[in-house]
């Protein structure tokens, strides 16, 4: 019975590191890329800078600042819809 139980935790403990190992060495390319996108934040809600006075994440004034951008997967900037148009990959 004791064989079994140790057996167990052996295989456990095998199974645990070997899945920490191979989490650490995925590859870089899994992450998907992304780009900026200006025009598509909400308010409070943009990634970095906002223009004059605007330090970073969080400080656009209105909802889709011209000027606010927000990352989105990249090749989907121009195509998303808002309220005052579509987004933009340069400051509007």
């Amino acid at each position: 019975m004791n064989t079994i139980k140790l057996a167990t935790a052996a295989f456990t403990l095998a199974a645990l590191t070997s899945g920490i190992a191979m989490a650490q060495n995925a590859p870089a390319a899994a992450k998907t890329a992304v780009e900026k996108c200006y025009g598509v934040s909400l308010a409070g809600q943009n990634d970095c800078k906002a223009g004059e006075g605007t330090t970073c994440a969080g400080t656009a004034k209105m909802d889709y600042q011209g000027n606010a951008w927000k990352n989105v997967p990249a090749g989907t900037c121009t195509s998303i819809k808002t309220p005052k148009g579509m987004g933009s990959l340069n400051a509007v």
